[in-house]
């Protein structure tokens, strides 16, 4: 049964892409218009056309701010976006390589799925960019295999404590104005929900959504020795303990609220429905763009670093979040080789980084410059506190690149629900997958 629960993408991807390594062999240099070649590019010295893969286009700014951006430094390269569904993103892709239909350049959305595309000769060696790049760019080693790299981060993303200042004020709590420890979070979490209940607020302490990262995804990163590769996972109980204990206080909603409600994490803290909220730094781009819109209500807000599991790391605290990258299609012409490998240096620069943080993303290279222009969005927080979520953590992966990873993080999967909405005790939970990851995994 060893690696027999693979995702349907993993699966997918082992076949085709395997398939279409062997039968494309060394197929760099094609320009016969298959095999990710755009047919608008001119080569020759002159004018060229590179395709890159992006979703939601109309909602996700930073793919077509980085293509101009490049554009406007280098006149005679077209970066041509080429959208994909959100939710389908690795399944089409790998169904386009398969067919030498990709284009030139492509986004590693999910960490645990590079392991697919690399693995499968579907990404090309750029080590002789990654060699160039400044040592501020975090999150290029998730991208190294054998001493060669194969992508390109432009964004390193973390989680942060988000938390409402009106709400705070409203239930007499003072912000927090330094890291906390989980201990501190869950007693502020208990007392902001009897607070904001004694005034007239039915808005609950804090926020956990419903994804296995916001209880898994610290443990992994915090707990002394842990290794998701390895199927031990004794340490994941104590931080599902006190998850439970937060729904079981009513500071938290429940598992079972969230799925059979379909709440959404944007609508419960920008409505002001919790106090505080763990989530990574993307929601930054998403709650200015909801409060510009009217989706999201008008309130002051920050972020915190988030909690950590004993005293010793709040100097540096601790958190996760895998980088998001770009890799190039080997498949793509000879002649736009060179534009491609440009591009992906241009996005590992504190240019590039400057101009996703004026739009509130978290770039991959976080020093004071770029600080200051992720600050400078109208409607950011201003306090110190969130200048420092933002630019001292230490930010550790969430998915270890491995063919294992994506079948352990299913086994992980089933218990995270089964504790949370299922009324299974955590250790009883824990226990179990560790005895599945070890039969159907890692036998």
């Amino acid at each position: 049964m060893k690696r027999s629960i693979l995702t349907g993408v993993a699966t997918l991807a082992a076949a085709t892409l395997a398939l279409t390594a062997c039968s494309g062999g060394d197929t760099g240099g094609s320009d016969t218009g298959t095999g990710g070649g755009s047919e608008t590019s001119e080569g020759g010295g002159g004018p060229v056309t590179i395709s890159l893969a992006g979703w939601s286009l109309s909602t996700t700014p930073e793919f077509q701010l980085l293509a101009d951006a490049f554009n406007e430094a280098n006149p005679d390269v077209t970066v041509e976006l080429k959208e994909y569904d959100a939710t389908e993103y690795d399944t089409q892709m790998i169904a386009d390589l398969a067919a030498g239909s990709a284009p030139d350049m492509y986004i590693q959305k999910n960490l645990k799925n590079f392991f697919t595309y690399q693995d499968g000769g579907q990404l090309l060696d750029v080590s002789d960019v990654a060699g160039e790049l400044s040592d501020d760019l975090a999150g290029l080693d998730a991208y190294e295999v054998d001493g060669a790299t194969y992508a390109v981060p432009y964004r390193q993303d973390a989680w942060y404590l988000y938390y409402d200042v009106d709400l705070f004020e409203q239930a007499g709590v003072p912000v927090p104005t330094e890291a906390i420890t989980w201990e501190e979070y869950d007693a502020l979490a208990v007392e902001l929900t009897e607070k904001l209940a004694a005034a007239g607020s039915d808005a609950k302490g804090t926020y956990q959504h419903s994804w296995q990262s916001t209880v898994q995804g610290f443990a992994t990163a915090q707990a002394d020795g842990a290794d998701l590769l390895s199927g031990e996972w004794d340490y994941f109980v104590p931080y599902y303990e006190r998850a439970v204990a937060l729904q079981t206080e009513g500071a938290q909603e429940n598992l079972g609220a969230i799925t059979t409600n379909s709440l959404t994490y944007q609508s419960q803290f920008g409505t002001q429905k919790s106090a505080m909220m763990l989530m990574g730094s993307w929601y930054v781009a998403t709650l200015l763009a909801q409060q510009e819109s009217g989706e999201a209500n008008e309130f002051a807000w920050g972020i915190a670093p988030s909690p950590q599991l004993t005293e010793d790391t709040l100097e540096t605290p601790v958190t996760f979040a895998d980088p998001t990258g770009i890799g190039v299609n080997p498949a793509i012409a000879d002649d736009k080789v060179d534009a491609a490998k440009e591009f992906l240096a241009f996005i590992g620069s504190e240019d590039a980084a400057v101009a996703l943080a004026e739009i509130g993303i978290t770039p991959a290279i976080a020093n004071d410059t770029v600080a200051d222009a992720f600050f400078a969005v109208e409607g950011a927080p201003g306090d110190d506190l969130s200048r420092t979520a933002f630019s001292n953590r230490d930010v550790r992966p969430e998915n270890p690149v491995s063919a294992d990873t994506a079948a352990l993080q299913n086994i992980l999967s089933d218990a995270h629900t089964a504790i949370l909405a299922g009324g299974t005790a955590p250790e009883a939970a824990i226990t179990e997958a560790m005895a599945r990851a070890k039969s159907e995994v890692l036998n």
